[in-house]
């Protein structure tokens, strides 16, 4: 995409056809980003050993972590170019993007060396136990030891094309890592195949981030006279200006995604006490509803380099338009999507492993945290929009309610009202609060920015 039709998407062309042409490839990686954590879980599942399943689970929490360098560096960074280019401030854009390229690269070797010094007593932290653990560091050791680095890049290099409006060519970049994955999952896993079980998972993960990472440096190479994003080390800057534009959008994105990591730490110990079937159920479920999940993510991040380019360039009519037509599309495909996991919650948990102890769980886990996804699209979206606009503040406030405030103590009170399956039901309550506080504070902003 030359920079003509960069403007032209940005600025002219119709709303639908904007959303769409930015969302739909961001969609389609990310629930593809999805099917691809579900093969994981697929194929782990298929050996019908809780112990390997609930490895898969218990790590999930470290994986998620990445998402707090993800956001500071990719988010972060993606924003600013996007508001730089709002501005025509073009070697803004360049400096922004070599800033997030390479501190994401140095986190991510820092990332590498933390975990595996304090590997030991993080697995337990985690909630695996002497039965978990040997399986829970296997598991580890491919996608953090090795695999941090490659994780990470893969995952900002997509958020920086994606800033210029190249969302197809980031879209492609991670579908090739997810693809990949997919295929090598079974032969990876499988007694026909190498039978490494939950350790063959990590192996594919960490090839499949090697080569979605060689994608992105390929097309950079490619595109080098002809695209904003920039990995030169000589545009490498710490100025106080691309500090506080990365970093204040960045670092509020970064403690929301640690929050998680936090929630899902609290979520599996509680879990993990009523055993491996347990947590292997709670893990079937919770993936199964990554995938809407993942769709108003998606969809979320599409929108957020039109919503910033059109915040910095002070055309808000054609921001708001934006967001009201994301929100149509969300709404309906999440209540439709909850209505079906809802009566179908058994047999969507069948589909990944026979236990019948473990479907008996997972289906009443599934019925709780299905109850979530309508109001979870309204949270999404508003907060791509003040990450977009660089109102770092306002994201904060969302995770800090999100998860201190609301979700935490939500699992303890409903634990104490239903032992175990309650945990299922804290995510929707904190959800329906978040999403009435969420159409509030939008409106608010929207009217603040027409008056001005």
């Amino acid at each position: 995409m030359d920079n003509t039709q960069k403007i032209q998407l940005f600025e002219k062309d119709p709303i639908a056809k904007a959303v769409m042409t930015m969302a739909i490839p961001t969609i389609i990686s990310s629930l593809v980003m999805v099917i691809y954590n579900l093969a994981d879980t697929y194929f782990v599942g298929m050996l019908n050993d809780p112990i390997q399943n609930a490895a898969v689970t218990l790590a999930a929490p470290v994986l998620l972590a990445f998402n707090a360098v993800n956001n500071l560096f990719g988010v972060g960074s993606s924003s600013m170019m996007s508001r730089a280019l709002g501005k025509k401030e073009y070697d803004m854009v360049r400096r922004s993007s070599a800033f997030g390229f390479y501190c994401s690269l140095l986190c991510g070797i820092l990332f590498s060396l933390g975990y595996t010094i304090f590997q030991h007593p993080l697995i337990f932290v985690l909630g695996a136990d002497k039965e978990t653990y040997a399986a829970t560091a296997e598991y580890l050791k491919w996608t953090v030891t090795c695999g941090a680095a490659p994780a990470i890049l893969n995952v900002v290099l997509a958020y920086l094309v994606r800033s210029e409006g190249s969302s197809l060519h980031a879209s492609v970049g991670t579908m090739s890592g997810c693809l990949l994955n997919i295929i090598l999952d079974p032969i990876f896993i499988m007694p026909w195949g190498l039978n490494l079980g939950a350790a063959g998972a990590g192996l594919a993960t960490f090839l499949s981030n090697c080569v979605a990472c060689l994608y992105f440096f390929i097309l950079l190479f490619i595109k080098r006279k002809n695209t904003y994003v920039c990995v030169n080390p000589a545009m490498l800057s710490f100025k106080k200006a691309i500090l506080i534009g990365v970093c204040g959008v960045g670092i509020p994105a970064a403690i929301q995604n640690l929050l998680n990591v936090t929630g899902m730490t609290v979520l599996n110990n509680f879990t993990s006490s009523f055993g491996s079937d347990a947590v292997a159920a709670m893990g079937i479920a919770q993936k199964i509803n990554m995938v809407p999940l993942y769709f108003s993510l998606g969809l979320s991040q599409g929108l957020m380099p039109l919503i910033s380019y059109n915040y910095a360039s002070g055309n808000i009519d054609r921001m708001k338009k934006a967001l009201l037509f994301a929100t149509k599309i969300s709404l309906a495909f999440m209540f439709t999507v909850s209505i079906g996991y809802y009566f179908g919650a058994g047999f969507l948990t069948r589909l990944f492993m026979k236990n019948e102890t473990i479907v008996a769980y997972g289906s009443r886990f599934l019925q709780g945290l299905c109850l979530t996804l309508p109001f979870l699209c309204m949270d999404f979206l508003a907060v791509g929009v003040f990450q977009a606009c660089g109102l770092g503040k306002k994201a904060f406030i969302f995770a800090i309610l999100r998860k201190i405030i609301l979700e935490i103590p939500a699992l303890y009170i409903w634990n104490s009202i239903m032992p175990l399956y309650g945990l299922a039901y804290a995510q929707p309550t904190a959800e329906v609060v978040l999403s009435i506080a969420a159409v509030i504070v939008l409106y608010q902003l929207f009217h603040k920015l027409e008056h001005k």
